[in-house]
């Protein structure tokens, strides 16, 4: 079955690329894969459970578009991009899907490292999206 990576994070970002990939799932009737990789808030019970609700509440979104989901949440200590990539690869993504935020003018000139990373790195073509 051919599937999609989606690099998750709860903000406005990775509420686009989480609409974006729902539609790339559908288009080419894949699964998603959901990669969450916030590192857990040692001792911060309160931040954890919100985490959790909010990848559950990914999870349930999906669902409800027909997509067969896979929501993970590695805990490997690894940066970001590794994770997704490792993921990708055990997977065999057709696509990866992440959100870019908007930055000024300056900050255009360097690309978050994670993006950058992934863009660079991964072995199949990725989707970049940003916010609205």
């Amino acid at each position: 079955m051919p599937t999609v990576v989606l690099g998750y994070v709860p903000k406005p970002e990775g509420e686009a690329a989480l609409a974006a990939s729902i539609a790339e799932a559908r288009l080419r009737q894949a699964d998603l894969v959901v990669v969450n990789s916030f590192r857990s808030h040692h001792g911060d019970d309160e931040a954890d459970e919100r985490l959790r609700a909010e990848l559950e509440d990914v999870r349930a979104r999906v669902e409800e578009a027909g997509v067969v989901v896979d929501v993970r949440h590695p805990e490997t200590g690894l940066e970001a991009a590794e994770d997704l990539l490792a993921i990708a690869e055990e997977v065999a993504a057709e696509l990866v899907v992440i959100g870019l935020r908007r930055r000024t003018p300056v900050g255009k000139l360097i690309l978050g490292s994670n993006a950058q990373r992934i863009l660079l790195d991964s072995s199949c073509p990725v989707l970049a999206v940003k916010t609205e």
